[in-house]
């Protein structure tokens, strides 16, 4: 897979990335340690080499998973994690990039990522500048190679800004949520800043495998995203879908692989995709290799906005 750099670092990432947020199992259901590994494993053979983990996860499960699975080949992979939103004074910063290094069995993190804006969730406000410099100091010891932000706004990427290097935002980003196209990308695209889209397959409502009546399992968070939990929002889902199938045929990809590779065609865009199993983390690499025209992407993103149109302004994708 042809790799791409990240920001204005000399680091070097995959237009797919896999995402382990279903490694850490909370918040998810039938999640199982060994075939989450094989996922990872077969991902970083299917040419995947970036990715993306946070503290949160699991309590720090899912990093300990992604350090052991990949600790042999730990020369050719980039480890992009995160640092909570609770976490965000100086020393808290220094002591959990601490435990993330631990939990990945690495001395240092390619991409280290402030989660959440400080006062997210309900945690106490705590300067930019002062997280910023814990970023630094961590950058100049070589405990990590670049700094990024995740559920920024334009404003807050901009203030971040003022106090170091930017090279990454990840915002929710996919053919069915696109808020982030109205005002960070821009500026993204002027200061040359990846971003790296989460839920990039709308939490698998891209995969086509939800059909109209699915009900969610008892403890699983999708139940909550606005997508699903809508009606009205799941129709106008649906109908897209049947329209996005037709484009699928054509080029002989899934839908999952059809939504991926138009979303890593956007600009300064990179798509983390989560998988179970290792058939999911093949499927997600080959969608690197798939070529769109400028018709199939004008066509899709049309059928895209059919969804978007109807939704407001607000990022967040769940009514917790």
């Amino acid at each position: 897979m042809k790799t791409r750099p990240l920001g204005n670092t000399e680091i070097q990432i995959t237009p797919i990335i896999m995402g382990t947020w279903q490694a850490g199992k909370n918040m998810w259901v039938g999640i199982d340690d060994d075939e989450i590994t094989k996922g990872i494993r077969a991902a970083f053979d299917a040419g995947i080499t970036t990715f993306d983990t946070a503290e949160q996860y699991g309590e720090g499960h899912s990093e300990t998973i992604l350090g052991a699975a990949l600790a042999d080949v730990r020369d050719r992979v980039v480890y992009a994690t995160k640092v909570f939103a609770n976490h965000l004074k100086y020393d808290q910063v220094i002591s959990s990039c601490e435990g993330c290094l631990k939990r990945l069995k690495t001395d240092y993190i390619d991409l280290y990522q402030i989660h959440w804006p400080s006062g997210s969730w309900g945690s106490e406000i705590v300067p930019i500048e002062e997280t910023m410099r814990a970023l630094n100091d961590l950058k100049e010891q070589g405990k990590i190679r670049a700094i990024g932000v995740s559920n920024f706004s334009r404003e807050q990427i901009a203030e971040a800004d003022q106090f170091g290097s930017i090279d990454s935002l990840q915002p929710p980003y996919s053919l069915f949520w696109r808020q982030v196209e109205k005002n960070e990308m821009p500026y993204c695209v002027e200061h040359n800043i990846s971003i790296l889209a989460y839920s990039s397959l709308a939490q698998g409502l891209l995969t086509g495998k939800f059909g109209r009546d699915h009900q969610f399992e008892e403890g699983d968070h999708r139940s909550k995203n606005k997508l699903f939990a809508n009606r009205d929002n799941y129709e106008r889902v649906q109908t897209a879908l049947d329209r996005l199938r037709p484009i699928a045929d054509r080029h002989q990809c899934s839908l999952a692989q059809l939504a991926l590779a138009w979303l890593i065609a956007q600009p300064q865009t990179n798509a983390i995709a989560g998988a179970r199993n290792a058939s999911q983390a093949v499927d997600n690499a080959k969608a690197g290799s798939i070529e769109l025209s400028s018709e199939d992407l004008k066509e899709i993103d049309a059928i895209g906005r059919t969804v978007t149109d109807s939704l407001d302004e607000n990022p967040v994708m769940w009514s917790f």
